[in-house]
């Protein structure tokens, strides 16, 4: 999505940044895996449709797209959970960021999406509580993806729609009745 061109989300153990260019091809190359594409219920590209599709994601309105980077013990960057512009002025081009092992993408879908609230969410360190109405955080998992299923269970998320046909369910966040996140 334009709105995260340049925004890096620093985890202690993770990495987020924009999917860019540079990813197309270790990101082609997982795709190729069955099993993977199975889980994701993701189909088969071709190298060239693929960076056509990061082109397409990365100019989307309603979506934003992060590649997650592997920490490393001594990549030198700072520590915490938060974004980078909060922290240290660190882009992904950084050459600490792009050394970093490539693990995997997570992409955020935005329904009923207003002017000005993609951007107020990458700015918000990873906490969305207080950006977005949590019925507009959604994922849709493969229902035989069990184990992402089980992780945004844990992160608060719950069922709200099962499409058969696309063999998927759809996910939403709801906030926990403590308040606490």
């Amino acid at each position: 999505m334009k709105e995260n061109i340049d925004t890096v989300l620093l985890g202690n153990r993770v990495v987020l940044v924009p999917y860019r260019i540079h990813h197309v091809p270790k990101y082609h190359e997982w795709m190729l895996d069955p099993q993977l594409r199975d889980l994701t219920a993701s189909e088969p590209l071709s190298l060239e449709e693929e960076y056509d599709m990061q082109q397409k994601w990365q100019n989307d309105e309603d979506k934003l797209t992060f590649i997650i980077l592997a920490r490393q013990a001594d990549d030198q960057l700072p520590n915490g959970l938060g974004l980078s512009s909060l922290t240290a002025p660190v882009l992904p081009e950084d050459s600490k960021v792009k050394s970093l092992p490539m693990v995997g993408d997570v992409n955020l879908f935005l329904k009923g999406t207003r002017p000005g609230s993609a951007h107020s969410t990458v700015q918000a360190p990873l906490s969305l509580t207080n950006i977005i109405a949590p019925d507009r955080l959604v994922v849709r998992i493969s229902d035989s993806n069990e184990p992402s299923i089980r992780l945004f269970e844990k992160l608060g998320f719950k069922t709200t729609k099962k499409v058969e046909i696309f063999q998927e369910v759809e996910m939403r966040w709801r906030k926990p009745e403590t308040g606490m996140i």
